[in-house]
């Protein structure tokens, strides 16, 4: 994983990174989300996102560049992207509970109500949700739609 703060760390410290900033004051409000975008060039660029939000004051984000074969269609794209998501939001989920910290995080779909991806919107949502995890599609999706999206072009 890498962090334009922390530069390049390994996924545990990631995640004590994470504990340790939201547990930092207990009264503040913290929004953990998972979101992952892709781009196609020779091969499919996808970046996963970890952002957490200390709502009103600013953030941290973290994230990880995957190349893989070139993936055309938008539909498999979609679910391969998620699929990330829901992995890294798992794993994330099993560390902050064994570290007594139960935390609400959401996955953040690069989907939205215009455009081709408006089709699968239930379906991605319906699975995130049976997973465990809050679904947000576009325009709510900044993980996925925003940072993700930067860095992936």
């Amino acid at each position: 994983m890498r962090s334009i703060t922390y530069g390049e760390v390994s996924f545990e410290r990631m995640c004590q990174i994470i504990s340790n900033y939201i547990s930092k004051d207990k009264g503040q409000q913290y929004k953990i989300s998972v979101g992952t975008d892709s781009q196609n060039f020779d091969l499919t660029k996808t970046v996963i996102v970890v952002a957490v939000w200390n709502v009103g004051n600013g953030g941290i984000f973290f994230y990880d560049i995957k190349r893989v074969r070139k993936i055309t269609n938008i539909r498999q794209k979609i679910f391969y992207e998620t699929s990330l998501s829901l992995e890294m939001a798992s794993k994330l989920a099993m560390y902050l509970e064994q570290e007594g910290q139960l935390h609400d995080i959401g996955i953040h779909v690069d989907a939205g109500e215009d455009g081709p991806t408006s089709k699968m919107i239930p379906e991605i949502v319906s699975w995130v949700n049976a997973c465990g995890f809050q679904c947000k599609t576009k325009p709510y999706s900044y993980a996925a739609s925003s940072i993700a999206n930067k860095l992936s072009k």
